[in-house]
């Protein structure tokens, strides 16, 4: 397709200003963008550019695993100071422009729908608006994990946010906003893309209703909104409740859970998973530790590291590859949101029906299921936590969760590394949960660097 060559050719300058060489070319290429509905639909099922390549940064330092030195070593070096916090500048953009290119698609439909009749095909009409919402919310909101830091209602109106690239237009300058702001726009979005989404959704890489719940969900969760939280994620269930029996699956298997499975929203993948392969990675003994003997998840996401006796590496992830991670929404991260959300506000019986439910669903169907009766609030709480780290290792969650927990003296936690005989610490609230930008953003595009 023409129009998904012309909007190739800009992915280098998402996130940048413009420079001359392409406005010189700009009258020709005018000549090739898409203008119909069925335009906007080739746009958005280009699955390598909607779906995968999503950052990495902030994921590589999370405390879920460990790495050797030799492993560090063999690493590129942006991964090697993501992996130990080194805040020193660093020149990779790609994990920077990856979403955003995703974003200029999703602005470009947004443009084109704006200037078609809806009622040449309005079911496909309002799929790829609400498709096109929905995914220019989600790379706001993974970027904004990775970049800016924690949401705090005292702070959110100055801290630094992201640039909110609302159009198509390649000539407009990237201004950070600010969290506030940012987040704003991510429930505007997510909420745009409720309205507009079916309920049904036949293309595994598109979004439905139910996706567009889980993202308001996930985003309230975040700024700390619990009330709203628990309200979207129960939404979502309502429409897809459905949860895999991990019985059913081949716990001998290299990669036991496959990749459209039903508890999958919306598949997202990560960049290249470098350290956090699942070659590379050691998995956290403590964590390890924490699955009880008949918890499944268990024998489905770890395997015995033939190389290094005792320790264990990860091969579980829901996109059915060792190289990538799993950055998408599933349905059993939305029942942990209701869990958490409900024990927040004080719906205990509904917080326990939601962690059993879950948990119940990984249990050895052979032994009586422990089922979790605990009602004093503070200490539900921990479990569900502790359940949320167990279900999510490995799918994009732990960066973000540590930075919002953080700021609850509760839960907050400082995180360390050991290299030989170096040792590097990561204090909870740190300046570097904010992911420093790319020095090529910041020299080209004229972009803030994130304070430090």
């Amino acid at each position: 397709m023409k129009d998904l060559l012309y909007i190739s050719a800009l992915a280098c300058l998402l996130g940048l200003s413009a420079c001359n060489e392409f406005l010189d070319k700009k009258q020709d290429i005018k000549m090739v963008v898409p203008q119909t509905i069925d335009d906007a639909t080739h746009l958005l099922n280009d699955y390598g550019t909607m779906n995968m390549g999503y950052p990495i940064w902030g994921e590589l330092g999370i405390d879920d695993y460990y790495i050797t030195k030799e492993g560090r070593e063999s690493s590129r070096e942006d991964y090697r100071s993501a992996y130990i916090w080194a805040d020193r500048p660093y020149t990779d953009a790609a994990q920077w422009q990856r979403p955003y290119k995703a974003v200029y698609y999703a602005n470009q439909t947004m443009d084109v729908l704006s200037k078609v009749d809806p009622q040449q095909d309005r079911i496909s009409f309002n799929r790829n608006l609400g498709a096109a919402h929905f995914f220019r919310a989600f790379a706001f909101q993974l970027l904004t994990e990775v970049h800016c830091p924690a949401y705090q209602t005292n702070t959110a109106s100055v801290d630094i946010g992201i640039p909110l690239r609302l159009s198509p237009g390649v000539d407009d300058k990237s201004t950070r906003v600010t969290v506030q702001q940012t987040y704003e726009q991510i429930l505007k979005d997510f909420k745009a893309a409720a309205q507009h989404l079916p309920v049904n959704e036949s293309v595994r890489g598109r979004p439905s209703k139910a996706a567009a719940y889980a993202g308001l969900a996930r985003a309230y969760l975040n700024t700390g909104d619990f009330n709203n939280a628990y309200r979207y994620a129960d939404s979502c269930l309502q429409l897809r409740p459905e949860l895999m029996d991990y019985n059913t699956l081949k716990a001998g298997d290299d990669l036991p859970v496959k990749q459209f499975n039903i508890e999958v929203l919306i598949p997202i993948s990560s960049v290249s998973s470098g350290p956090m392969s699942g070659m590379n990675a050691l998995i956290d003994s403590d964590l390890y530790s924490s699955y009880e003997v008949n918890d499944l998840r268990k024998g489905v996401f770890f395997k015995p590291n033939p190389n290094i006796v005792g320790t264990y590496l990860f091969k579980g992830g829901y996109n059915e590859n060792s190289f990538e991670l799993f950055m998408g929404i599933t349905n059993s991260e939305v029942y942990l949101v209701k869990a958490e959300a409900a024990c927040r506000i004080g719906k205990i019986s509904e917080a326990l029906s939601a962690v059993n439910t879950l948990r119940e669903s990984r249990w050895n169907k052979d032994v009586l299921y422990p089922t979790i009766t605990e009602t004093d609030p503070e200490r539900l709480l921990e479990i569900v936590l502790e359940e949320r780290r167990k279900e999510l290792v490995f799918r994009g969650r732990r960066w973000s969760d540590l930075k919002r927990l953080n700021q609850d003296d509760r839960f907050k936690k400082a995180i360390s590394r050991t290299l030989g005989t170096e040792q590097y610490l990561l204090p909870a609230g740190d300046l570097r949960y904010a992911f420093r930008l790319s020095e090529t953003l910041v020299r080209v595009g004229g972009i803030p660097q994130n304070k430090r």
